[in-house]
């Protein structure tokens, strides 16, 4: 049995003990045509793309290359294609907030458009259970965990706001095929700079889980053996016969789906498929030895419950040794589209059912969607739930993107079983957060310390994983061709680099969650909270001009495109940086903003910087000049010279048009 999710798949990472290894062993088979195609750009028809609160600003993004076309009405393309799920701010009930929700549903109902209120759920459960993300299809979501979608066979993958309007208005937008092909070797203890290069990953799930361990223990320990951003914006496949024991597609999983097919069918009626379209790639021939397959192979009997944190989803601990610790806990969170389904939920109320939360701990719960309130109501978990004391919240995203009720304090501590506990995002810079399963959220709320609920312990536990490299890749890398430089697409850019040197500085370091949805916001005021939540100092010496120079996996984390324009307003050129998230990147392009992978740049200036004063400083002014030639492809900068991925044709006309909202404006 297989299960294929999209690029960036696994959502957490942590690090765990690891006893890795490296095989070798003949393999050859031709290319498939995605892999064929890997990083080319294409155009995609999803067959449907959602959005949420965003929805109003996607909306405005609309009216925009509506207004730009003179000689004609720019209508939706397909009113079929769109779905709007408002699950984000449900529990702010002001006046504008509710103006905005009653706008969004005016849109739709002009259009014809299935929206959803707020109250029905998160958008991505909605998704699934009204059926949209389905078997064989691709979804898109304004959104940067529609990702999930793959759980259901559907290839979900996030896309940006001004993407769902271009959708809107053509039916299309543009996609970067996730790499599969160029790799080496990777091993957990590999150096830096070896995660540049990308080759296709399988994930083999072998054995069975203990008692005690759950799924969630099983991605979290998979992070933590392999945490050296191996599987970054890659193309994932789950294999072996581990997935058919944490996920079976069994009889009633079949008899699930065939259930929503007729529900769709009767509620929505009979549609016609849209079609997904790639363009421009006319007829391809495999070729052999081309490309690297890598295999991470988990044993899931060595796998203990852990737990992700803190402020870090890479920095993680088993739970008997966080339970040594004696970890108090001030709020415990069950909520969001990750782990708050009935299973979640009944799995929580048999730790607590029958007990009382500590006493100085707040537990919150959230419900998926009102479908799952009301069957883990059925059930008897629910209310057993709130008769332990729990804290009930509407079906939506609430404190998981710090919104509503239940935010951290200064000083606290929380522990939540959804899948990012980044700095300030569910709450005070100054609270630290951990991530686990909704078991040992529930247990850790009985206890008011961080603890597991019951059962063998990690003691002395080294998990056991591996790594399978099965050929070399034979393509060359495309390094010191010359690209055509479009008219008016600058050639050489100059300016000094400022180094943030951290790895995976996520959006809400870069632009803070609790303003993300406040849509009146000005440039300047953009501007001004640049990197807030990850340098407060960093707009006090950031100037304009300058060329930002990030670790690996810059942007990660949620999709929020005013990460990248507030940058952009702030005046920073370009960004730079070993690797970046692909939804970051897309935001960037799509707001017609550069930015460039140099990871030996990145290492350079990290040796560099380990020796200077300063080291410690967030942000730094490096006094480095730096000159990017983009016909050569190569970045100068003290004597030395790093070459840089070509910025085509395609990344040319939206960088050089504003932007993909301009660029669609001139295509219509």
């Amino acid at each position: 049995m297989k299960r294929f999710l999209g690029s960036s798949a696994v959502s957490i990472c942590g690090s765990v003990h690891a006893s890795a290894s490296v095989r070798g062993a003949a393999w050859q088979r031709p290319q498939n045509l995605v892999e064929k195609i890997s990083l080319d750009f294409v155009t995609i028809r999803p067959r449907h793309v959602m959005t949420h609160d965003n929805t109003s600003a996607v909306i405005k993004k609309f009216k925009s290359i509506a207004a730009s076309v003179k000689d004609r009405e720019v209508r939706v393309a397909n009113p079929r294609q769109p779905v709007f799920t408002l699950d984000h701010n449900i529990q702010d009930r002001s006046d504008a907030n509710l103006n905005k929700y009653k706008q969004i549903q005016e849109f739709a109902d002009k259009y014809g458009i299935d929206a959803y209120p707020a109250g029905r759920g998160i958008g991505h459960q909605v998704m699934c259970e009204e059926g949209y993300a389905f078997p064989g299809t691709m979804v898109v979501a304004s959104d940067s965990h529609s990702n999930m979608y793959g759980g259901l066979g559907c290839l979900g993958t996030p896309i940006v706001r001004t993407d769902a309007a271009a959708i809107w208005a053509t039916g299309a937008t543009w996609w970067q095929i996730p790499p599969v092909a160029k790799g080496t070797a990777l091993s957990t203890t590999q150096s830096i700079n070896t995660r540049r290069r990308s080759s296709l990953w399988c994930v083999e799930l072998r054995g069975q889980l203990p008692e005690y361990a759950t799924g969630k223990d099983i991605i979290i320990t998979l992070c933590g053996l392999f945490n050296k951003d191996e599987v970054l914006n890659h193309a994932v496949e789950f294999v072996g016969e581990g997935v058919g024991r944490v996920f079976p597609i069994d009889d009633h999983t079949i008899g699930w789906l065939r259930e929503r097919e007729s529900y769709i069918a009767s509620a929505r009626g009979q549609r016609k498929p849209i079609a997904s379209d790639v363009d421009g790639h006319g007829q391809h021939h495999p070729r052999i030895n081309s490309r690297t397959i890598q295999e991470l192979v988990l044993d899931l009997s060595t796998v203990r419950p852990h737990v992700s944190g803190p402020n870090h989803v890479k920095v993680m601990h088993s739970v008997d040794d966080m339970e040594r610790r004696g970890i108090k806990v001030s709020k415990a969170y069950i909520v969001s589209c990750t782990n708050s389904r009935v299973q979640d939920l009944s799995a929580a109320a048999n730790v607590l059912r029958g007990k009382k939360v500590a006493e100085g701990v707040e537990l919150y719960i959230a419900a998926a969607s009102s479908e799952v309130e009301s069957d883990s109501a059925k059930r008897g978990d629910w209310q057993a739930l709130i008769d332990a004391g729990a804290i009930p919240l509407p079906p939506g995203c609430g404190p998981c993107i710090g919104l509503g009720a239940g935010l951290l304090k200064a000083g606290e501590v929380g522990i939540s079983a959804t899948n990012r506990n980044f700095k300030g995002r569910m709450g005070s810079r100054e609270a630290d957060v951990y991530l686990a399963s909704p078991e040992v959220v529930a247990a850790s709320a009985l206890a008011g310390i961080i603890k597991a609920p019951g059962g063998p312990g990690a003691n002395g536990l080294t998990a056991q994983g591996s790594v399978k490299v099965n050929s070399k890749d034979t393509q060359d890398s495309g390094e010191g061709e010359t690209v055509a430089i479009l008219p008016g697409f600058v050639e050489k850019l100059e300016g000094e680099l400022v180094f943030c040197h951290q790895d995976n500085i996520n959006t809400d370091g870069i632009y803070p969650g609790k303003y993300t949805y406040n849509e009146d916001i000005s440039p300047q005021q953009q501007a001004e909270v640049s990197m807030e939540n990850y340098d407060p100092a960093f707009t006090k010496k950031a100037r304009k001009g300058d060329l930002l120079v990030s670790g690996y996996n810059f942007g990660t984390g949620s999709s929020r495109e005013q990460a990248a324009t507030c940058l952009k307003h702030y005046g920073i050129s370009l960004v730079l940086a070993g690797s970046f998230s692909e939804t970051y990147k897309r935001n960037a392009f799509n707001n017609g903003y550069l930015v460039i992978e140099v990871p030996e740049l990145v290492d350079y200036l990290k040796q560099k910087a380990a020796s200077d004063k300063g080291t410690n400083e967030l942000t730094q002014r490096t006094g480095l000049k730096a000159v990017l030639d983009f016909k050569s492809s190569v970045l100068s900068v003290d004597g030395r010279k790093f070459a840089f991925p070509p910025v085509g044709a395609v990344a040319q006309e939206i960088v050089l048009a504003g932007g993909l909202e301009q660029w669609v404006e001139k295509k219509l």
